[in-house]
């Protein structure tokens, strides 16, 4: 049995093939006969894949040519381009046709962002509504995904957080030190999730007969301020020195409350995903 995950290399990515072979501190159980192949795009990670593979996911053939080389195979696509389309919306419409050309099965990992934030809360019935650059690729990837792989997994998810090595802990500890200006806005909701509860989320999904649209997001909504001081007590750094602003204030557009309800999927996995408050409590 093969897995290969795009975008070995990136946060979430490293976690997933930490835990797919065996090397994770995630709950994800592990099949005794699986490889584990992972991709990237500038350089390997440094989780324990059995081969790591260069891919452009710009480049239509060799995408193809490495899925045909896989295959039979399930793909995890965690890839993160960003606003590039030609990667974030282009790359994983590729992806999804090679899968379908090779028999392959597809969890595509997809975003809130594909949501305007008009609604109290988006459920796996809501229909994309975005509103930014990045959640329109997204979205777009989204439809290709479920066009050309039917019965493919689309999972949604919200900030991913960790013990200390995300993005989102970088900048809180950034700001609290004085290493970088910015601010935290107090009008911006999300559901955070730990990375490890979302790679064994995902690989469980993986494994199992599931398809359509799941939500993976921590049953906690909070403001990006709330966020960063719960990590600034966990890791001992005074929240007083995180700036506040509004976004709504901002010239820039977005969504302000993003509440992923995932109860529909927490209800048929074995992973439970873990609310902010809970995996941030204070050591």
């Amino acid at each position: 049995m093969r897995l290969v995950i795009i975008g070995g290399s990136g946060y979430l990515g490293g976690e997933l093939v930490r835990q797919a072979a065996g090397a994770g501190r995630g709950r994800a159980p592990v099949a005794p006969d699986r490889q584990v192949v992972a991709t990237y795009s500038t350089r390997p990670g440094d989780a324990p894949a059995d081969a790591w593979h260069r891919l452009d996911l710009r480049d239509a053939d060799r995408i193809d040519r490495l899925i045909a080389d896989l295959a039979p195979c399930t793909l995890i696509n965690a890839s993160s381009g960003h606003a590039d389309w030609a990667v974030t919306a282009d790359g994983a419409i590729r992806v999804a046709a090679a899968a379908a050309r090779h028999g392959c099965r597809l969890v595509h990992v997809s975003s809130d962002a594909v949501f305007s934030g008009d609604r109290p809360d988006y459920d796996e019935t809501c229909l994309p509504d975005p509103v930014t650059p990045y959640g329109a690729a997204k979205a777009a990837a989204e439809t290709g995904v479920r066009l050309l792989t039917p019965d493919a997994v689309v999972a949604r998810t919200s900030l991913i957080v960790g013990d200390g090595g995300s993005a989102h802990e970088r900048h809180v500890h950034d700001l609290a030190t004085g290493r970088r200006t910015g601010v935290l806005f107090t009008d911006v909701v999300r559901c955070p999730v730990h990375v490890t509860d979302l790679a064994a989320a995902l690989l469980e999904l993986a494994d199992s007969a599931a398809t359509g649209i799941h939500h993976l997001a921590g049953p906690d909504a909070l403001t990006r301020h709330e966020l960063g001081v719960l990590v600034a007590h966990r890791d001992g750094l005074d929240p007083a020195r995180l700036p506040t602003a509004r976004h709504a204030d901002s010239p820039r557009p977005g969504p302000l409350t993003l509440h992923l309800n995932g109860k529909a999927t927490q209800s048929r996995l074995r992973t439970r995903l873990r609310g902010a408050r809970e995996f941030l409590a204070a050591r």
